[in-house]
């Protein structure tokens, strides 16, 4: 028991330190071009990085918040004071500077804080958690178009608001179900799977997305056509931020306070399923009140009502029952489904 509970907060300082990341990912916006002139390098330089400050600023906030709540505020504007403010530090991905000139590409890393506490004062509701990461399917009409469509979507989008890892293993279809899906998903990291099928013609690509979990496969729309491969991902991934926050965002309301049990048959399940809580948006106040060798109890509050809850929770790989003489009980998705 006590080689389990050492093993239990040992677990929980991870869960911080990995928490940590997943925030600095989402505040961090890469790959800003930046080309001043001035007097000096110096003089173009500083330029440049303001400029790249502000840009990066406003992707920040249309990368967080939707559309609907920017304009029910009336708008957000970004000054280059305000970015300035908001910004951490400047990172150089690429640089080129002589004769006054500087050229390159930058990266600013934005402080949570200073960003949150803006967006409260206006009243815009926001949400910096990301999805759970995604085992991202390739599919396309051939396997040299698939492969291209492959390398189009990269390895891995992590600071992205639903970030993915690409599929590797061949022989996934727009059929693919979890049990298919969850070996590799599972070796990577993945809580869900991500079925991305290419269609249309060069220079008009449209992808259809559909998201799927133990519970089943569900579509969340189609991006709208785009010239590249590179822009269909781009807007692949847009597509999944945006569906995410619309699933995630939280607009207030009562929370509700709940208790569950938590069962797991080993210390990574019980891992999956604290950290499916502690990093949800609808939960606060999370806390385990008792830990055993197959099972736990903890106590926690949410927002919205429990269908949404569930919902969420099963995107990270756990699924929550209310079972007649237990009560709620959390268990982990795979275990739940079955046979994987």
């Amino acid at each position: 028991m006590i080689r389990m509970l050492l093993a239990s907060c040992i677990a929980v300082v991870s869960l911080g330190f990995s928490a940590a990341a997943d925030t600095r990912d989402v505040y961090t916006i890469p790959n800003l071009n930046v080309d001043e002139t001035a007097a000096t390098v110096i003089e173009a330089r500083e330029m440049a990085m303001a400029d790249a400050r502000l840009a990066g600023a406003r992707l920040l906030i249309d990368k967080i918040t939707l559309a609907e709540d920017r304009a029910a505020a009336g708008g957000i504007p970004i000054d280059a004071a305000l970015a300035e403010r908001f910004s951490a530090a400047v990172d150089v991905q690429e640089e080129t500077a002589g004769a006054g000139r500087y050229k390159g590409v930058l990266q600013v890393v934005y402080n949570p804080r200073m960003v949150r506490a803006h967006l409260q004062s206006l009243g815009v509701p926001f949400i910096d958690t990301q999805a759970p990461m995604a085992l991202m399917v390739p599919l396309a009409s051939n396997t040299d178009l698939e492969d291209a469509w492959r390398l189009a979507l990269g390895d891995r989008n992590s600071g992205a608001l639903a970030p993915y890892v690409t599929a590797n293993s061949p022989g996934y279809s727009s059929f693919s179900d979890w049990s298919q899906l969850s070996p590799e998903a599972t070796s990577l990291g993945a809580k869900r799977g991500v079925l991305a099928e290419l269609l249309g013609r060069d220079g008009a690509w449209r992808v259809q997305v559909s998201v799927v979990t133990a519970a089943g496969t569900e579509s969340i729309g189609a991006t709208p056509p785009m010239p590249t491969l590179d822009d269909a991902a781009v807007a692949m991934s847009r597509l999944m931020g945006e569906n995410w926050k619309q699933a995630s965002v939280v607009r207030g309301g009562p929370r509700t306070l709940a208790t569950a049990t938590a069962r797991y048959t080993s210390l990574a399940e019980w891992n999956t399923l604290r950290g499916a809580l502690a990093r949800s948006p609808l939960v606060s106040d999370f806390r385990t009140t008792a830990v055993a060798r197959d099972g736990a109890l903890v106590s926690f509050a949410f927002v919205g009502d429990t269908q949404r809850l569930q919902g969420d929770l099963l995107q990270r790989g756990v699924a929550l029952s209310d079972e007649p003489d237990a009560g709620w009980v959390l268990r982990s998705a795979v275990s739940a489904s079955g046979p994987q």
